[in-house]
């Protein structure tokens, strides 16, 4: 009789893995937001902090996630449900589906985006434009009301076409092919950035370290985004985990990822802030700097239009890998929970996203006068998102593993049945059991404005 883990799929290697679960982790955050904090917090001073908090908690929880996902052979739902039966713990896996549901559908409103400006990109509709028309351009076209549908229609139909393939012909297989472009496409930015006259001030504003500027803020800064950069909180990493062959090692695995991850939003910064600052522009955060800001930059370079083509498909692929496995940890659910099949599971997750992000969508336009507690409907989503159920969702991951799961059964996990040396397990418990926990406590009131 076939057992059901080998009817499940998995990843047909370690470097799909990597591939997918890297891809997961790089989005659109760590192209404007990491490279931005980072020399607004000190450069390298706040880098350093980040890595502390990256080693001391990211790998944690990380760690953590792939191993419940490993262990249990389910998405997040299924791993408590499995891992702690008739328990509560089960209301845990509801909030990390709640959160991937809820982030998915603003992101791809803004991945959307990314589509338009690519488009524009290709057409040369920044060239001879001032800043102040460029600006017009973007705050029109969000305004709008069919075109922002659109594009996040089209974004959303990609996503939900790669994750109806399966693990192997569609996350694995795309998760390979995007992230080498990716890579690619970044070095050749960051090529062209560094060769620029007058570029070493934006290296000034990433890397050189401005110790009095490492305030509370900033170190909860680097806590917050250490947390947050590698996707954790609502279970991708359990779901991709679970889709991971028992022969893997799983610490080098999510030390690879991590480095990925940090790596990819250095090579951000020098790709952007040399150019920003080579024509003496001030770096802003948000959606901005990159629909705003760096078209002005990139027109004002030689090839600047070909640049600015590569930089919009770069958001577009970093979008594309994170949302991806987003939409795996609904779709999982239905499919293991609810015994239903792969496809018309996409299909109808994909299409209730959709539908549950045009508010947001039109957040800038036609539904810019509605507010709930002040905030317009694409900012409450991702207000409850990111400051309620993605923190709540880590802490829940990392008491599991560090309290409920047996000292032995993690062991098991990591050691792949006793065939791998294990001597940091009681310092990974550690860090699960109590620093892990605080830290993401103090990221949780942090989001509340109560620390």
């Amino acid at each position: 009789m076939t057992s059901e883990v080998s009817k499940r799929e998995s990843f047909s290697g370690k470097y799909g893995f990597i591939a997918a679960a890297a891809g997961s982790a790089i989005g659109l955050g760590n192209i404007w937001k990491f490279p931005y904090i980072t020399g607004v917090h000190g450069g390298s001073a706040f880098i350093l902090v980040y890595l502390i908090c990256i080693l001391l908690i990211g790998l944690p929880v990380m760690l953590s996630e792939i191993t419940m996902g490993r262990r249990s052979q389910k998405g997040i739902f299924g791993s408590y449900k499995k891992l702690a039966p008739g328990t509560p713990w089960f209301f845990s896996g509801y909030m990390g589906i709640a959160a991937a549901f809820l982030i998915l559908s603003f992101y791809g409103v803004v991945a959307g985006w990314t589509m338009e400006y690519v488009l524009k990109a290709i057409g040369g509709s920044f060239s001879g434009k001032t800043p102040d028309q460029i600006n017009a351009m973007f705050e029109s076209f969000i305004g709008q009301t069919l075109k922002p549908v659109f594009w996040q229609t089209g974004f959303m139909a990609f996503t939900g076409a790669i994750v109806i393939a399966g693990i192997k012909n569609g996350i694995e297989k795309y998760s390979k092919i995007l992230m080498p472009v990716l890579l690619m496409i970044l070095l050749l930015l960051c090529a062209r950035s560094v060769t620029l006259d007058g570029a070493s001030k934006g290296f000034e504003f990433l890397f050189k370290p401005d110790f009095s500027k490492l305030t509370r803020e900033a170190i909860l800064a680097a806590l917050g985004h250490a947390f947050f950069s590698l996707s954790l909180g609502m279970g991708t990493l359990i779901t991709y985990g679970s889709y991971l062959k028992k022969n893997e090692n799983l610490v080098p695995l999510a030390i690879q990822i991590t480095i990925a991850d940090t790596v990819i939003a250095l090579l951000a910064g020098i790709a952007i802030f040399p150019a920003v600052f080579a024509f003496g522009i001030e770096p802003t955060a948000g959606p901005s700097l990159v629909f705003v800001t760096l078209p002005n930059v990139f027109q004002h370079m030689p090839l600047g239009n070909f640049f600015c083509v590569l930089f919009f498909l770069l958001l577009f692929i970093a979008a594309l890998t994170s949302s991806i496995s987003i939409l795996e940890v609904v779709v999982a659910h239905l499919v293991e929970d609810f015994n239903i099949s792969r496809k018309p599971a996409a299909i109808a997750i994909t299409i209730v996203m959709i539908l549950f992000g045009i508010p947001s969508s039109l957040s800038f336009g036609s539904l810019s006068g509605l507010s709930v507690f002040g905030l317009s409907f694409f900012d409450l989503v991702d207000h409850i998102a990111s400051n309620f159920l993605l923190p709540l969702g880590g802490l829940c991951i990392v008491l599991f593993v560090g309290w409920q799961l047996k000292p032995g059964d993690v062991k098991d996990e990591l050691s792949n049945g006793g065939t791998i040396e294990t001597g940091y397990l009681k310092i990974f418990l550690f860090l699960t059991k109590i620093v892990a926990p605080i830290a993401i406590a103090a990221i949780f009131f942090h989001g509340l404005k109560i620390i």
